[in-house]
């Protein structure tokens, strides 16, 4: 039996998006599961509905731009939200712009929902919050969050109290500790 692109695409054990301006072109199975969305819900939509909020949408937009690599390759965890329910969750997504001059173009992008390991945010967490604790998981440190977010080192040092102060923990590790098992 052989199989075709199709039928891979479809069956990917991870969601799979061909993107074009922004907007979803096609999507596979995995997604539609993920996301608790049908196919009309999708193609042809703005990947807006499927962020937490539009300033989300629009600052991720901006952030993939800036740390595209020379191969036109991005990655990084971010808080999606389900269409069924509006539920927030983890998701690992990474993607390849076709044309790295032009990122937004075209691409093909996985999704991967990480509810098994990162258990929904126990706080409630404001859209830069949610973002400078993913970058925070990732390893970063204030500096180079702040050149990714393009805000002061200080400023994330702030945001950092706030999540240390919400999450009640006692240091950086422990904030990282709780992000991951809450």
């Amino acid at each position: 039996m052989s199989i075709d692109h199709r039928t891979a695409f479809d069956m990917a054990p991870v969601g799979l998006v061909i993107s074009a301006q922004r907007l979803i072109v096609d999507c596979n199975r995995q997604v539609l599961a993920m996301f608790g969305a049908q196919r009309e819900q999708l193609i042809g939509k703005s990947f807006e509905v499927m962020y937490p909020s539009p300033a989300e949408f629009e600052r991720t937009g901006a952030r993939i731009v800036a740390a595209l690599d020379a191969q036109g390759y991005y990655a990084d965890d971010r808080v999606m939200r389900r269409l069924s329910s509006g539920e927030h969750f983890w998701c690992h997504v990474a993607g390849r712009a076709l044309d790295p001059r032009d990122p937004h173009a075209e691409g093909i992008w996985s999704f991967q929902d990480l509810s098994a390991t990162r258990q929904q945010l126990s706080a409630e967490l404001t859209p830069r919050e949610r973002e400078i604790a993913a970058l925070l998981i990732e390893g970063l440190t204030s500096k180079l969050i702040g050149r990714r977010l393009a805000i002061s080192p200080r400023t994330v040092d702030v945001y950092r109290a706030r999540l240390m102060k919400k999450y009640a923990a006692a240091s950086t590790p422990d904030l990282i500790h709780k992000l991951l098992v809450t």
